[in-house]
């Protein structure tokens, strides 16, 4: 995502939870008015994480800045323009608003911050959205000892990986596996 020379970034504050509505409401408002070369892109900031449900990892998208919708616009916002998102459905108002005036578009340097990291977490690989807590009793679904039941002794975020203790031969034994091999009982 390359800013062109001219093109600015605006911070529109939405209802939470509408972000993906906001955006359609704005690009089909856009190109119904035939502003496309004012308002060149709108965007929701995503990515995507793992949550186990029934067993099962699902993949799912989830909101990288809940509430929040980006807008890029060719050269300075004009008040047209401004008043035209304003009144979409969902959208509270833009950032940097003082007293009635013009919104402040982001700093060239905070929208390349942030459309990097947009962009990394475009590229980067799914996340695993899970929450286990020590001593929590969990059963193994995946691997050789699929079926066993045991429970959390230690959990490693930054790996994804629990160590879990299960009955072996008789004996407690520490099982390492990754988030989801393992599902909450």
């Amino acid at each position: 995502m390359e800013q062109q020379t001219g093109k600015k970034w605006y911070v529109l504050r939405a209802i939470s939870g509408k972000e993906r509505k906001v955006k359609e409401y704005i690009e089909n408002e856009i190109a119904r008015l035939g502003l496309e070369n004012v308002v060149t892109k709108v965007l929701v900031p995503t990515r995507k994480v793992y949550q186990i449900k029934n067993g099962k990892k699902v993949s799912k998208e989830q909101n990288y800045l809940p509430g929040y919708v980006l807008v890029e616009v060719n050269g300075e916002l004009d008040t047209e323009t401004m008043n035209t998102i304003k009144e979409i459905s969902g959208v509270l108002y833009f950032l940097g608003t003082d007293k009635g005036k013009k919104p402040v578009p982001m700093r060239q340097e905070e929208a390349f911050r942030l459309l990097g990291i947009v962009d990394e977490l475009a590229d980067k690989d799914e996340e695993i959205d899970v929450t286990f807590s020590i001593g929590e009793t969990v059963k193994i679904i995946d691997g050789p000892f699929s079926e066993f039941v045991g429970t959390i002794e230690e959990i490693n975020e930054e790996r994804k990986k629990v160590t879990v203790m299960v009955k072996l031969f008789g004996k407690k034994t520490p099982v390492v596996l990754n988030f989801l091999q393992v599902e909450k009982i």
